[in-house]
């Protein structure tokens, strides 16, 4: 098999993985959104790019600033989610079906561009960061949320791979986290690179065992582990996913909440 066809049967896998499930309810149970777009200090009429936007976590707060707003992502459900919301809330957002390593804007389209746990699952590293870049006018901002290898999601995936190997070729996304990295990743294009570590807290409504079932149900990634596991190996799977859970659950009662660590990275366009 070619490197071509075997990039795109990657890719169709991700995208099959991202779209399985509801990522839409996942994201709800996640706290951050609005505080990473209040960092960014957007102003009426910025032109704003939400990379692998999801369900439009990022893109709706910023159009709630004003903003001109787009937002791009792989799987076709969630755009349709995204579009949906924005209607329902008022906002003229546009949502489009594309890929993170190939960008479909002209250079130079946006003051700022960001992407929230997003761009960083796109498997060819290098060729995401040219295409943020790319899009990004001189003197504008990149900024992204990745998660770290030692923070929660970060482990979580570990924990994962283990039952689960992930596809061959594909560099794992923690290294988005990883500061040495991306300072490494952004060597040319940027005039200026900041990281700074962030908590962000992970709330689900029902005790470790029930998130477990709502990360199997719901949860792209470990519904396709799941998946592809037979029922002995599920039950292991299972197993060690609660016992993870209840490690590091912090809430109370019935409900599981985790402090999740991601690399907020800040970069201006040259």
């Amino acid at each position: 098999m070619s490197d071509k066809s075997e990039t795109e049967e990657l890719k169709a896998r991700l995208k099959s993985t991202w779209m399985a499930g509801d990522f839409g309810r996942v994201a709800k149970m996640a706290e951050g959104a609005e505080g990473f777009i209040a960092r960014r200090n957007i102003q009426p009429g910025t032109r704003v790019l939400d990379v692998a936007c999801g369900t439009g976590n990022l893109a709706i707060p910023a159009a709630r600033k004003g903003a001109i707003v787009t937002g791009v992502d792989i799987a076709t459900n969630l755009v349709e989610q995204a579009r949906a919301r924005a209607r329902s809330e008022g906002f003229d957002v546009r949502f489009d079906e594309g890929d993170a390593e190939a960008l479909p804007y002209e250079d130079c389209s946006f003051d700022l561009v960001v992407s929230m746990w997003g761009a960083m699952f796109a498997p060819r590293p290098e060729i995401v960061t040219n295409e943020l870049i790319r899009v990004c006018r001189s003197g504008g901002q990149i900024a992204m949320a990745n998660w770290t290898p030692r923070g929660f999601i970060g482990q979580m995936f570990k924990l994962i791979a283990k039952h689960v190997p992930p596809p061959s070729g594909m560099i794992s996304p923690i290294w988005w986290g990883d500061e040495d990295v991306v300072r490494e990743r952004f060597r040319s294009g940027v005039v200026h690179l900041q990281m700074i570590p962030v908590i962000a807290r992970l709330q689900y409504p029902f005790p470790p065992a029930g998130t477990v079932e709502f990360y199997g149900q719901y949860y792209g990634p470990t519904q396709r582990a799941f998946a592809g596991l037979k029922s002995a190996a599920q039950n292991a799977f299972r197993h060690d996913l609660e016992t993870f859970f209840s490690e590091h659950n912090c809430g109370s009662g019935n409900v599981t909440a985790f402090d999740a660590e991601y690399l907020e990275v800040v970069a201006i366009r040259t």
